[in-house]
This record gives structure tokens, C-alpha cells and sequence, in this order.
């Protein structure tokens, strides 16, 4: 484990090598498509510091050590079961350095502008990657989130910048993996904008795909990512674009969690699992063991128990 301090190679890069990000990038090995042989997609997510989100389970600063985070996802991404990671460019360049991503799938974080908590949450800028620079990186597509809030106008602008992002990702061949919800705010006790919560209601969920699957001018390159809502049958027929399943918060009920997977990985539209939080700080701390349960899930389409970790 990395855990304590930054590795010499990074802090060495950063202060005097800048240009070995660009080199890493452009030595990494590259898979020939997203979807393996399987047509099985399992990813690991750490893009979630840059929008203010570090907290995991009870810990409010969890992701707040990058030694420590980049420990967990190199011990994540040593399962061969893990295809690849979701991050944004500080953390992917750390991973490049570090040797970490030959021959996985990485998707850069486009936009993470909507800062956790903040008054303007719904209005998420592209202040990550673009379409541009993950094609210059080698990278293998491009993910962006995106909450539909129908009360705030700032939505708009969302929308826009997401179809964009599809059209500019398409015209370069690379996946646009788009992460919808319908929002909506909590009333705050003190007369401020309250929290942006998100609904996860089967009928919620459906009208989240239904959107997001008609942004842009193609939609021959875009995946959804989608939370494993109570019918996900009825979810996976709203759309034909392929669906990977989103891990969400850490629960102190994993066995719910891991059921509620297994279930939607079944349908054939269903093709994977992107898992940050709940996988790399799981509630009895081990890893291995969760990435390997949830492994065993994603690769077995009948969601048998082959190659679980004991």
C-alpha cells in the first residue's frame, strides 16, 4: 500500500518533470474497445475529490489523503476482473506514472463543476477533461454527469453542454458515457437554495435515461450510467444504448447493495458496474474482497458466484 506519503515519482514529476504525464500517457498500453470479449465493462471511480466529494460512509474527509486513495485503486485495479478506472486528470496522471493502466479502459471526468453542496450544483461546468484532450491522451471515452433539475433554469445550460460534449466525443470515435438523474432541492430550514438531492425512483430513473439517450447528434458512441433503481426491467427498456450500473454512496448494508447489482446485471442491456466509493472504502475496509465480490457479479451474466473473493 501507498498509504503515508506521495510517491517520490509523482512529487519528482510534478516539481521537475512536468512533460512525463504526456509521456506516460502516450507509452500506456491500449485495450482494442471498452467492452471486453465478454462485452463486460467493470470500471473503479475516482473522480469524486473534484467536485468537493471526499466524504465515503461516516468519514467526511475519506478521499482526502491521495496517498491513501491511490493505494486503494492500485490495489483495486491489480484485480485483472477491473478493466480499467473513471477519474479526473490529476488522478489519472497519477495512475499513468505509476504504472498503473496498461491495458485497462480509462474514462475521463469532464465536468465537475457543479461543487457538492453549492448554490449552483446544477449548473456543472466542464472545468475536467474535453473531448480534445482525451483523445490526446489516448483515452478511451469520456463521462459526465448530469442532474435534471426541473425547478432550476441552470439546467439549460447542463443539458447544452452535455449534448456537446456527446457530439465532440462521437466526431472522434470515443465513448460519451453520460450520468443522468432528475434533482430536485430540499427545502433548507434557513431560507437558502437547501440541498440538491437526487431521485432514484424507478420512474425517475427511466426519465433520466430517456433524456440523456437523445442528447447530442449520434448517440452510436454513448453509454448510460444509471443507479440501480427497484425495477431496473423497466428502466433498461426506456432505452437501447448499453447501461452500466452506478456503485452510489457506502451503505452499511453492502449485502443489499451487492443483491441489488446481481439483480440488474442479469438484463442484456445491462453490460457492467462503475464503482467508487462503495468499492475502494467499503465498511469492513477490505478492498480486495469488495472489488472481488462485485467482480464476480459483473463478469458471470447470470450473476453466479465464480471467482469471488473468500
Amino acid at each position: 500500500m501507498l498509504t503515508g506519503q506521495i510517491p517520490g515519482v509523482i512529487l519528482e514529476a510534478r516539481l521537475r518533470r512536468p512533460e512525463a504525464f504526456a509521456e506516460a500517457a502516450a507509452a500506456r498500453r491500449r485495450r482494442a474497445s471498452p467492452a471486453g470479449e465478454d462485452g463486460r465493462l467493470f470500471l473503479v471511480a475516482a473522480d469524486h475529490p473534484a467536485r468537493g466529494a471526499l466524504g465515503a460512509g461516516t468519514d467526511a474527509m475519506a478521499m482526502a489523503n491521495r496517498a491513501d486513495l491511490l493505494a486503494r485503486l492500485i490495489t483495486a485495479l491489480a484485480n485483472p476482473a477491473v478493466d480499467g478506472v473513471l477519474g479526473t486528470a490529476d488522478v489519472i496522471e497519477d495512475l499513468l506514472l505509476l504504472g498503473a493502466l496498461d491495458d485497462k479502459i480509462v474514462i475521463g471526468s469532464m465536468n465537475r463543476g457543479g461543487l457538492a453542496g453549492s448554490a449552483f450544483e446544477a449548473d456543472d461546468r466542464f472545468t475536467g477533461y474535453d473531448a480534445a484532450a482525451i483523445a490526446a491522451a489516448g483515452l478511451d471515452g469520456g463521462k459526465m454527469l448530469l442532474r435534471i433539475d426541473l425547478a432550476d433554469p441552470a439546467t439549460a445550460a447542463t443539458l447544452e453542454s452535455a449534448a456537446r460534449a456527446v457530439n465532440e466525443l462521437a466526431d472522434r470515435a470515443l465513448m460519451a458515457m453520460i450520468e443522468p438523474f432528475i434533482s430536485y432541492r430540499e427545502p433548507a430550514e434557513d431560507g437558502g437554495p437547501g440541498r440538491l438531492r437526487n431521485d432514484t425512483s424507478t420512474e425517475a430513473v427511466i426519465t433520466s435515461a430517456a433524456i440523456a439517450s437523445g442528447l447530442g447528434r449520434t448517440s452510436a458512441y454513448t453509454w448510460l450510467k444509471l443507479p440501480a433503481a427497484e425495477d431496473m426491467q423497466r428502466v433498461a427498456a426506456a432505452s437501447t444504448l448499453p447501461v452500466v450500473l452506478l456503485g452510489g454512496e457506502v451503505t452499511g448494508e453492502p449485502d443489499a447493495t451487492f443483491a441489488r447489482w446481481r439483480t440488474a446485471l442479469a438484463l442484456p442491456s445491462v453490460r457492467g458496474l462503475v464503482a467508487g466509493r462503495s468499492l475502494l472504502y467499503p465498511p469492513d475496509g477490505d478492498v480486495s474482497a469488495a472489488v472481488g465480490r462485485a467482480a464476480s457479479l459483473v463478469r458471470e451474466r447470470d450473476g453466479g458466484t465464480k471467482g469471488e473473493a473468500s
